[in-house]
């Protein structure tokens, strides 16, 4: 490391063309530069510049020696200058992560990134935690509680949930009318069962358990699971809100309240972050909360059966 500030006091030298001249560029005194070019000499075993009161010229060596020193300064310069845009305006590939359900959602919150041409996008959609050291994520999106970690997590807003069923489904077992019914029914949920937490109309609050007779850790595999007539669902992605309005899915308790999922963006960091990652967490903020079928809202319910 020493050699190579050597090599671009050297440089500085060549171009300014006295050690006072370079000394003023790099804001050093002139005896400093004088002893970085002595050591780098010394170290060459070669004598690079001669030096006089009025003049100063370069030797046979320090001339071919320039020509790399020079080179290397400027592809210093050039490499600084790639990370000035890399920071002031977005480019590169942006890897995003979040759940399968989301991929419709973010090709439209992410329509403003079009507008930079440098710029690519990977999503990556899968509904496991990804590991945003291992597959480059740049910005994940979750939902849940987020466990302490030293990722930080940027708050997007509330999903809602709701019970579902297919017609189909409710034709055969019948619509529950109060929370402890659900008890009898075929539940679809991620391995190792669900708590269901409802408040009623009136201030009630029920706690429950349920074990699911299909279970599948994707949401995309329930919903369809709920969609072919398996059992209830807990409603809370963008394809189960869409089946609620067009009716393919009906909604059950509509009185009774499940808590929402927050959802995150997730980043490694919170500072020093490139202009990709700051723009996309400033769409993504924005979408969301201008989104209302996204955030605190209500599912467009159909309930009869």
């Amino acid at each position: 490391m020493d050699r190579l500030k050597q090599m671009a006091v050297f440089a500085e030298v060549m171009q300014a063309g006295s050690f006072s001249a370079a000394a003023r560029r790099l804001e050093m005194t002139a005896s400093a530069v004088s002893q970085h070019i002595r050591q780098l000499e010394q170290s060459l075993g070669l004598v690079l510049l001669h030096r006089s009161t009025r003049r100063l010229a370069a030797t046979e060596a320090g001339s071919r020696f320039y020509e790399g020193c020079a080179e290397m300064v400027a592809a210093a310069r050039r490499a600084e200058q790639a990370l000035h845009l890399l920071r002031d305006e977005p480019e590169g590939e942006l890897r995003l992560a979040a759940p399968i359900d989301f991929g419709g959602l973010l090709a439209e919150a992410l329509a403003p990134l079009r507008r930079f041409p440098r710029l690519s996008v990977q999503l990556l959609l899968d509904d496991r935690r990804v590991d945003l050291i291992e597959e480059r994520v740049d910005i994940a999106i979750r939902v849940g509680s987020q466990p302490d970690s030293n990722q930080v997590a940027r708050p997007l807003g509330v999903i809602p949930r709701q019970l579902c069923a297919a017609p189909a489904y409710l034709a055969s077992h019948g619509m529950p009318q109060h929370p402890q019914d659900l008890l009898v029914h075929d539940w679809l949920c991620r391995p190792g069962g669900e708590w269901l937490e409802l408040s009623g109309p009136s201030g009630q609050l029920e706690r429950l358990r349920v074990e699911g007779r299909a279970r599948a850790n994707q949401v995309s595999t329930l919903h369809a699971l709920c969609i072919a007539g398996w059992g209830i669902h807990i409603g809370v992605g963008f394809s189960d809100r869409q089946a609620l309005a067009e009716g393919r899915l009906l909604a059950i308790l509509p009185d009774w309240h499940l808590s929402g999922m927050p959802a995150h963006a997730v980043t490694l960091r919170r500072d020093a972050q490139p202009a990709k990652v700051r723009h996309t967490l400033d769409i993504l903020t924005g979408f969301f909360r201008q989104a209302d079928y996204v955030l605190s809202s209500s599912f467009s319910l159909h309930t009869e059966v």
